[in-house]
Formats: C-alpha cells, structure tokens, sequence
C-alpha cells in the first residue's frame, strides 16, 4: 500500500527512526522524543513507532484508540521535554497492522532537554549527548538566534536552488564577481560568503527566496498572487489570474509584463495642442509597491502570499506582516527597519527596490508625474495594504 508506513519510512531503525514494542517504558518514549526533536544529524527530525518490534514487525494488538494517542499527545506538555517538542501523533498502517506514528519535527531552540538531559540519536539508538554534542546542538541554536531571511533550511540541499540563475543573473547584477572568484571559490563557497547557503551546503531562507527552484515546497506562503476583477470589488467575475510561485528573481521578469499586460494609455493635454500618452498607473510605482511587498513581508509564521488585487479604479498590494521594529502605523514614511535585512540588501542590488527609506517618496512622486492621486496605506498588526487609484 503506497500509505504504508513500512514503505515510507522503511522498515529498519535509523538515525530518524525508532521503534518501540510497546508503550509501557514512558521515560524511553520521552527520550526518544528528546533525541529525534534535537536531530543531530540534521534531517528534520523524525518518527518513533510503538507498535513495532526491534525486528521491523508490526505487533498484533496494540491499543491504538483515541484515548491511547491522547496520552502520547500529552507528553509535548507536561514540562519534562524542554523546550517543548512540535509533534503529531496519529494512528496509521503499518504492513497491515495499525501502530503509532509520533512524528518530531527538528527544534529551532536545541538542545532540547528530557529531565535536563540532552539525548541524540547520530544512528540507529538513542544515547545521553556528549559534550561535544551539546556544543554543536548549541551552536546551531545561535545560528536560529540570526535574523529568519538567513537561517539554514533544516534538510534542505543545493539540488533546491537554481545554480545556473545564480550564475547567469544574481553573480553578474548584484556582486563584484571578481571578489569571489579569488582563490578558485567553489560555488557552495560563494553561496555561503553570500548567506545564501550555510557552510555545511543547506540553502538558507534567502537562497530559497531569491534563486530556489521552488521556495514553497520550504516556506508556503513565498509567492505572489495577481487576480484582475471586473469592477471595482471582489464579487466581480474574474478576468485574468496568476500564481508565481517562482523565486523573486523570475518573479521580478514575470509580473512586470502581467502588470503591462493591464495597463491603459491615455491621452493627456500637457501645453496648448500638444497631448502625451499616459498609462493609468506608472509602471515603476506598481514595480516599486510589489517588490516592497516581498522585500517586507512576513515570511516566518504566515503562509499567505502577497497579494496584487487589481480593480476598475484602484490597484492593491497586500503583505503579511505588520509593522517591524522601530516602524509604526504612524511613522512607517520617515522611519526604517527590516524584519529581512539580508533580502533586502540584496534586492537593493539587483536593482528591484531602494533599501534606504526612499521607497515611498519615489512612489508618491511618480504617481504625482503620471496625474494619479497619493497612495492611501492601510496598515495593521499583521498586514500592510497599499492602495494606488487609476489616473484620471
């Protein structure tokens, strides 16, 4: 059976599998907990099985009612495991018997403790940490202390990130390639000088964001929506849509031609008979206001996309993420700060937005040029609207 645990998981013990007969030794449940929620190999944590023997045999008879998976559940918050372990807990098949799934997710806050011991599972058994294992689960704790845009995606592999975009368009825009050409840099040695891999070869967040072949199978909410309505509300029928669920390079190239494609010209009187074509919205404001939005947004704990909704009379950008920082509601135009400093650096060096404050004056300015009125912002805990009407 393709759901089988058996043929997911395999049928062998691992460094992030552990099997369990039966479920009477808690103290060895919690361990196991404590040691896979560490993960010391560093491959997002894993799965203990009650119900299954040393062997890899399932065991007949194995209590796998509500009740039983709720006192497995408990075990996450009864304050022996600190910090407190993500984990889910289910009933599923394994070679046609029912067992126990537990499956742990890789702390951000290692080393996780059991009873204030650290345990680790580098193989295929749960040990107490060695010294040296604690230095390493600490390091890697301080390493989640850096700002989300350049921590390193737990399991994640170069073969997720788009070298050859690397190469051919993020080298030759945003860095002075002969700086990291010096001494023969191979390229996991430049991704890394670059913070978008770490030392040991996993992408980081910002890899992933701006060269990832698919930022969403890592981080849900890392693309753009565009839906154009008829009229000037939601309930109108729908006349074009995208997802560019694309790393922000390409998303760059792909939503200047979808936002040019809805662009409108006009004819403006600018002295005596002479007239001048002019769109309803200048291109480089929508530009601007997009890019800010994915510059800004939210990336850690929402999985909604930044979202472009583009009516009759107005445009609307919408972001993730409230005010970060030093900004506030009521100062966002004169004061600054970044929730993803690294991405911002370096979508101010491929040219997609100024990271220095002056984002919102050279909106405002080139909506004046082109005869639309002043941007309006709406912006809450958790959000951050911008609105830009059509020009006259």
């Amino acid at each position: 059976m393709s759901n089988d645990l058996a043929a997911l998981l395999g049928t062998q013990e691992t460094a992030v599998l552990e099997f369990k007969r039966e479920a009477k030794d808690r103290n060895a449940i919690r361990k196991a907990i404590c040691a896979l929620a560490n993960d010391l190999p560093r491959l997002g944590g894993g799965d203990l099985l009650i119900g299954v023997d040393k062997h890899g045999q399932p065991v007949m008879g194995l209590d796998t009612s509500d009740e039983a998976l709720l006192t497995f559940t408990s075990i996450r918050d009864e304050g022996r495991i600190l910090d407190r372990p993500s984990m889910v807990v289910t009933r599923e098949p394994y070679q046609g018997e029912q067992v126990i799934r537990i499956r742990v997710n890789a702390s951000h806050t290692p080393p996780v403790r059991f009873d204030n011991v650290v345990y680790v599972r580098p193989g295929p058994s749960t040990r107490t940490a060695s010294s040296t294992d604690e230095r390493v689960l600490s390091e890697r704790r301080r390493a989640y202390d850096t700002p989300f845009d350049v921590r390193p995606i737990v399991g994640g592999t170069l073969d997720e990130v788009d070298l050859d975009l690397f190469r051919s368009e993020y080298l030759r825009q945003a860095v002075d390639i002969s700086v990291l050409e010096e001494n023969h840099r191979p390229t996991a040695q430049q991704l890394a000088s670059l913070r978008l891999a770490d030392a040991d070869g996993s992408p980081t967040v910002l890899g992933l964001i701006l060269i990832g072949l698919d930022p969403t199978s890592r981080i849900p909410g890392a693309y753009l929506q565009f839906v154009r309505y008829e009229g000037n509300d939601v309930g109108g029928a729908i006349q074009d849509e995208h997802e560019l669920r694309i790393n922000v390079i390409d998303v760059a190239e792909r939503l200047e031609s979808v936002l040019k494609g809805h662009l409108r010209t006009r004819l403006v009187e600018v002295s005596g008979f002479r007239e001048e074509s002019r769109p309803n919205y200048p291109i480089e404001a929508l530009r601007e206001v997009c890019m800010n939005a994915l510059m800004h947004r939210n990336y850690e704990s929402s999985n909604a996309p930044v979202r472009v909704a583009w009516f009759d009379d107005r445009v609307e950008v919408t972001n993730p993420g409230g005010p970060f920082g030093q900004v506030r509601a009521d100062n966002f135009d004169r004061v600054n700060d970044y929730r993803n400093p690294s991405l911002a650096a370096a979508m101010k060096s491929l040219g997609y937005v100024n990271q220095f404050g002056r984002g919102i004056g050279r909106i405002r300015a080139s909506l004046a040029r082109n005869g639309n009125p002043p941007p309006q912002f709406v912006v809450d805990d958790s959000s951050w609207t911008v609105i830009v009407r059509s020009a006259s």
